[in-house]
Protein backbone atom coordinates (compact mmCIF):
# COMPACT_ATOMS: atom_id res chain seq x y z
CA UNK A 1 0.00 0.00 0.00
CA UNK A 2 1.46 3.42 -0.88
CA UNK A 3 2.60 5.41 2.11
CA UNK A 4 0.34 8.28 1.09
CA UNK A 5 -2.51 6.02 2.19
CA UNK A 6 -3.51 5.34 5.74
CA UNK A 7 -0.71 3.60 7.61
CA UNK A 8 -0.81 2.09 11.10
CA UNK A 9 2.14 3.19 13.21
CA UNK A 10 2.77 2.41 16.85
CA UNK A 11 5.73 4.75 17.26
CA UNK A 12 3.70 7.79 18.26
CA UNK A 13 3.27 6.79 21.88
CA UNK A 14 6.02 9.14 23.06
CA UNK A 15 6.31 12.67 21.71
CA UNK A 16 9.67 14.30 21.08
CA UNK A 17 10.14 17.83 22.35
CA UNK A 18 9.88 20.58 19.78
CA UNK A 19 13.04 22.60 19.29
CA UNK A 20 11.54 25.10 16.86
CA UNK A 21 8.70 27.52 17.64
CA UNK A 22 5.36 25.83 16.93
CA UNK A 23 3.93 26.35 13.46
CA UNK A 24 0.36 25.82 14.62
CA UNK A 25 -1.18 28.30 17.04
CA UNK A 26 -2.92 27.24 20.22
CA UNK A 27 -6.27 27.97 18.56
CA UNK A 28 -5.37 25.81 15.55
CA UNK A 29 -4.19 22.97 17.77
CA UNK A 30 -7.41 23.02 19.77
CA UNK A 31 -9.47 23.14 16.58
CA UNK A 32 -7.65 20.12 15.11
CA UNK A 33 -7.95 18.13 18.33
CA UNK A 34 -11.68 18.89 18.54
CA UNK A 35 -12.02 17.83 14.89
CA UNK A 36 -10.27 14.53 15.63
CA UNK A 37 -12.59 13.78 18.54
CA UNK A 38 -15.66 14.82 16.56
CA UNK A 39 -14.71 12.68 13.57
CA UNK A 40 -14.77 9.63 15.87
CA UNK A 41 -17.98 10.55 17.72
CA UNK A 42 -19.75 11.32 14.44
CA UNK A 43 -19.51 7.64 13.44
CA UNK A 44 -21.61 6.60 16.43
CA UNK A 45 -24.08 9.41 15.74
CA UNK A 46 -24.35 8.52 12.03
CA UNK A 47 -23.70 12.08 10.90
CA UNK A 48 -21.36 13.59 8.35
CA UNK A 49 -18.65 16.10 9.15
CA UNK A 50 -17.19 18.75 6.87
CA UNK A 51 -13.69 18.31 5.48
CA UNK A 52 -13.57 21.94 4.30
CA UNK A 53 -10.58 23.66 5.97
CA UNK A 54 -11.63 26.79 7.89
CA UNK A 55 -8.36 28.66 7.18
CA UNK A 56 -5.76 28.74 4.36
CA UNK A 57 -3.12 27.39 6.74
CA UNK A 58 -5.19 24.32 7.55
CA UNK A 59 -5.80 23.85 3.82
CA UNK A 60 -2.10 23.19 3.17
CA UNK A 61 -1.28 19.70 1.93
CA UNK A 62 0.50 17.77 4.69
CA UNK A 63 1.01 14.32 6.02
CA UNK A 64 -0.48 13.63 9.45
CA UNK A 65 -0.71 10.86 12.02
CA UNK A 66 -3.33 10.45 14.73
CA UNK A 67 -2.53 8.40 17.82
CA UNK A 68 -5.22 7.35 20.27
CA UNK A 69 -4.58 6.44 23.91
CA UNK A 70 -6.97 5.02 26.47
CA UNK A 71 -5.93 4.96 30.14
CA UNK A 72 -2.33 5.49 29.08
CA UNK A 73 -2.25 2.63 26.57
CA UNK A 74 -2.06 2.93 22.79
CA UNK A 75 -5.52 2.31 21.30
CA UNK A 76 -4.84 2.99 17.63
CA UNK A 77 -2.56 4.95 15.34
CA UNK A 78 -2.94 5.63 11.63
CA UNK A 79 -1.54 8.27 9.34
CA UNK A 80 -0.79 9.70 5.94
CA UNK A 81 2.93 10.12 5.34
CA UNK A 82 2.82 11.91 1.99
CA UNK A 83 0.93 15.22 1.67
CA UNK A 84 -2.13 13.84 -0.10
CA UNK A 85 -4.80 16.08 1.47
CA UNK A 86 -5.21 19.19 3.60
CA UNK A 87 -4.09 19.18 7.23
CA UNK A 88 -7.75 19.50 8.22
CA UNK A 89 -8.96 16.55 6.15
CA UNK A 90 -5.94 14.40 7.03
CA UNK A 91 -6.61 14.84 10.76
CA UNK A 92 -10.29 13.99 10.38
CA UNK A 93 -9.63 10.90 8.28
CA UNK A 94 -6.70 9.55 10.27
CA UNK A 95 -8.53 10.00 13.58
CA UNK A 96 -11.46 8.01 12.29
CA UNK A 97 -9.19 5.35 10.80
CA UNK A 98 -7.15 5.07 14.01
CA UNK A 99 -10.37 4.43 15.92
CA UNK A 100 -11.92 1.93 13.53
CA UNK A 101 -9.41 0.67 10.95
CA UNK A 102 -6.16 -0.08 12.77
CA UNK A 103 -6.30 -3.86 12.52
CA UNK A 104 -3.93 -4.29 15.47
CA UNK A 105 -6.80 -3.24 17.76
CA UNK A 106 -10.55 -3.87 17.98
CA UNK A 107 -12.66 -0.88 16.90
CA UNK A 108 -13.18 1.81 19.52
CA UNK A 109 -16.52 1.43 21.27
CA UNK A 110 -19.06 4.14 21.97
CA UNK A 111 -18.29 3.90 25.70
CA UNK A 112 -14.55 4.31 25.08
CA UNK A 113 -14.79 7.25 22.67
CA UNK A 114 -15.35 10.06 25.23
CA UNK A 115 -12.30 8.91 27.21
CA UNK A 116 -9.79 8.78 24.36
CA UNK A 117 -6.70 10.97 24.55
CA UNK A 118 -5.58 12.13 21.11
CA UNK A 119 -2.10 13.01 19.91
CA UNK A 120 -1.55 14.55 16.47
CA UNK A 121 1.66 14.68 14.44
CA UNK A 122 1.65 17.08 11.50
CA UNK A 123 4.50 16.31 9.12
CA UNK A 124 6.58 18.59 6.96
CA UNK A 125 7.10 17.74 3.29
CA UNK A 126 9.96 15.17 3.04
CA UNK A 127 13.20 16.45 1.52
CA UNK A 128 16.34 14.64 0.33
CA UNK A 129 19.15 14.68 2.89
CA UNK A 130 22.69 13.37 3.21
CA UNK A 131 23.22 10.80 5.93
CA UNK A 132 25.58 13.08 7.84
CA UNK A 133 22.87 15.75 8.00
CA UNK A 134 20.37 13.57 9.87
CA UNK A 135 19.68 14.90 13.38
CA UNK A 136 18.31 12.52 15.99
CA UNK A 137 15.32 14.07 17.75
CA UNK A 138 14.63 16.49 14.91
CA UNK A 139 14.26 14.40 11.77
CA UNK A 140 12.05 11.53 10.80
CA UNK A 141 13.37 9.34 8.00
CA UNK A 142 12.09 7.74 4.82
CA UNK A 143 14.59 5.42 3.13
CA UNK A 144 13.78 3.78 -0.20
CA UNK A 145 15.46 1.49 -2.69
CA UNK A 146 14.34 -1.15 -5.22
CA UNK A 147 10.65 -0.36 -4.64
CA UNK A 148 10.90 -0.77 -0.86
CA UNK A 149 10.32 2.06 1.61
CA UNK A 150 10.73 2.34 5.35
CA UNK A 151 9.52 5.16 7.58
CA UNK A 152 10.39 6.05 11.17
CA UNK A 153 9.07 9.14 12.93
CA UNK A 154 11.33 11.64 14.75
CA UNK A 155 10.45 10.45 18.24
CA UNK A 156 11.45 6.82 17.60
CA UNK A 157 15.25 7.16 18.00
CA UNK A 158 14.75 9.40 21.03
CA UNK A 159 12.49 6.85 22.70
CA UNK A 160 14.87 4.00 21.92
CA UNK A 161 18.08 5.95 22.58
CA UNK A 162 19.52 5.32 19.12
CA UNK A 163 22.41 7.26 17.63
CA UNK A 164 22.32 8.53 14.04
CA UNK A 165 23.86 5.39 12.50
CA UNK A 166 21.46 3.09 14.33
CA UNK A 167 18.54 5.27 13.23
CA UNK A 168 19.62 4.96 9.58
CA UNK A 169 20.13 1.21 9.91
CA UNK A 170 16.78 0.63 11.60
CA UNK A 171 14.95 2.63 8.93
CA UNK A 172 16.56 0.45 6.28
CA UNK A 173 15.44 -2.67 8.15
CA UNK A 174 11.91 -1.23 8.38
CA UNK A 175 11.98 -1.08 4.57
CA UNK A 176 13.09 -4.71 4.32
CA UNK A 177 16.52 -3.61 3.13
CA UNK A 178 19.97 -4.55 4.46
CA UNK A 179 20.94 -2.30 7.37
CA UNK A 180 23.77 -0.71 5.35
CA UNK A 181 21.59 0.13 2.33
CA UNK A 182 21.82 3.81 3.28
CA UNK A 183 25.55 3.58 2.46
CA UNK A 184 24.88 1.82 -0.87
CA UNK A 185 22.67 4.11 -2.87
CA UNK A 186 19.37 4.03 -1.00
CA UNK A 187 17.47 7.31 -1.17
CA UNK A 188 17.29 9.12 2.16
CA UNK A 189 14.60 11.72 2.86
CA UNK A 190 14.00 13.60 6.10
CA UNK A 191 10.99 15.36 7.56
CA UNK A 192 10.00 16.99 10.82
CA UNK A 193 6.82 16.59 12.86
CA UNK A 194 4.94 19.04 15.05
CA UNK A 195 3.40 16.93 17.79
CA UNK A 196 0.65 17.99 20.18
CA UNK A 197 -2.04 16.31 22.22
CA UNK A 198 -5.04 16.86 24.47
CA UNK A 199 -2.60 17.20 27.35
CA UNK A 200 -0.01 19.44 25.68
CA UNK A 201 -2.12 21.79 23.54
Amino acid sequence: MPMSHLQPNSSLAIAASEAAPPEFSKAERLLLLRLAHDSIISVFECRAISFDPPTPHLAELRGAFTSLHLHGELRGCVGYFLPASSVYQAVAETARAAAFSDNRFPPVTRDEAPHLEIELSILSVPQPIQAEGVEVGRHGLLISQHGRRGLLLPQVPVERKWDRITFLEQTCLKAGLPPDAWRKGAKIQAFTAEIFSDQSS
